[in-house]
């Protein structure tokens, strides 16, 4: 490659970069990371998560992480093999992306450059992975997988409420 087409690569990549930090720029900024959750915090926001799923009779797993993405805490109510690793993932991408994982799907369903974020490592843009925010910042990430991605999530904000209303 010759040093001009190299250059408009490099400006087309760059473009391509900017377009899609702007989709995420147009949503409210997220909020900043606080301290991370601590066990007592992880327990209650698993008891209130998994309430909903037992309430609806939702076999999922649910996770939950600090701000690191390190795992907390983690529960399975008879959900499939494949929803551990889902849910955490969802969890993590939840809180590196400092947004709901629905976000990155809704901007991925637009097609384009927003497409890139599947090149990001672990990034999972499934519905069902949710930022805890306590006081303004967030203290970890919730993910849940196991049944339909909005029911996963409502799963995931039965958690995530709990924490926030304290």
């Amino acid at each position: 490659m010759t040093t001009q087409p190299r250059l408009l690569a490099i400006r087309a990549l760059a473009a391509i970069g900017f377009a899609g930090a702007s989709l995420f720029a147009a949503a409210q900024s997220p909020p900043p990371y606080g301290l991370s959750i601590n066990i007592e915090q992880a327990k209650q926001a698993m008891l209130a998560a998994e309430a909903e799923a037992r309430k609806n009779s939702w076999q999922v797993v649910i996770a939950i992480v600090d701000t690191g993405g390190h795992l907390v805490m983690l529960q399975r109510l008879e959900a499939q093999n494949a929803s551990v690793d889902i849910s955490i993932g969802k969890a993590r991408t939840a809180v590196n992306f400092r947004r709901p994982t629905k976000a990155l799907e809704d901007s991925m369903a637009t097609g384009g450059s927003t497409l890139r974020i599947l090149a990001v490592r672990d990034a999972l843009p499934l519905q069902g992975g949710l930022p805890i925010v306590v006081d303004g910042k967030i203290i970890g990430g919730i993910g849940v997988s196991g049944v339909l991605a909005s029911q996963d999530e409502m799963v995931a904000k039965a958690g995530a409420e709990m924490l926030a209303a304290k």
